[in-house]
């Protein structure tokens, strides 16, 4: 090219992003992680969760250190029958429904073995919100060496709405969430 054409210089780059500004995905920020450690423990507890975010979601893996069950979870301490869930799961074989409505809890991730850990994505919406109820959705999986299950999960927490300051999950009886299990705790913008 010449100069006729109105360029006046040419610049090599030999990389694509020079001179460009460099992208950073910030839709998403972390909050809090918490990994398991030895001899596990029965509850995984989030506090002071900032209230400048549009919604949260926790991600982690998990497995039960007892018998097969849910991890429950719990806003700001609220133990009475203010919770209903529902999930469908299937394992390549059958499909299964649960709903449980007026719970003290919503049943999340369910892991059916000691030895094997069950993933899970949960979105927490709008949880900032002082006119609407909460819901949560989910997608979790997990592989029982050539077996295994996903599943898709929802939950309303319908106390009289307010903001959520704190995030309980954990799980019954004497169990205990296994150690290497871990958690994380997003905000997501608007």
């Amino acid at each position: 090219m010449s100069n006729a054409g109105g360029f006046k210089s040419l610049n090599r780059y030999y990389d694509m992003l020079a001179g460009n500004t460099t992208f950073v995905d910030s839709s998403y920020d972390s909050i809090q992680t918490v990994t398991v450690g030895a001899g596990g423990q029965t509850t995984i507890s989030f506090t002071s969760i900032p209230s400048t975010y549009k919604h949260l979601q926790i991600r982690g893996t998990w497995a039960n250190a007892g018998t097969s069950q849910y991890a429950f979870i719990r806003f700001n301490g609220d133990t009475a029958s203010n919770y209903s869930w529902h999930d469908i799961y299937g394992d390549g074989a059958n499909v299964f429904t649960e709903v449980t409505t007026n719970a003290s809890s919503i049943g999340m991730a369910y892991s059916s073995s000691t030895t094997s850990y069950t993933g899970f994505v949960y979105d927490i919406l709008d949880y900032t919100s002082t006119t609407k109820n909460k819901t949560i959705r989910g997608l979790e999986g997990r592989d029982t060496n050539g077996g295994g299950t996903i599943a898709l999960h929802s939950g309303l927490w319908f106390k009289t709405p307010e903001v959520i300051t704190s995030i309980d999950i954990f799980v019954l009886n004497t169990n205990n969430i296994k150690q290497y299990s871990s958690f994380a705790l997003y905000g997501i913008k608007g």
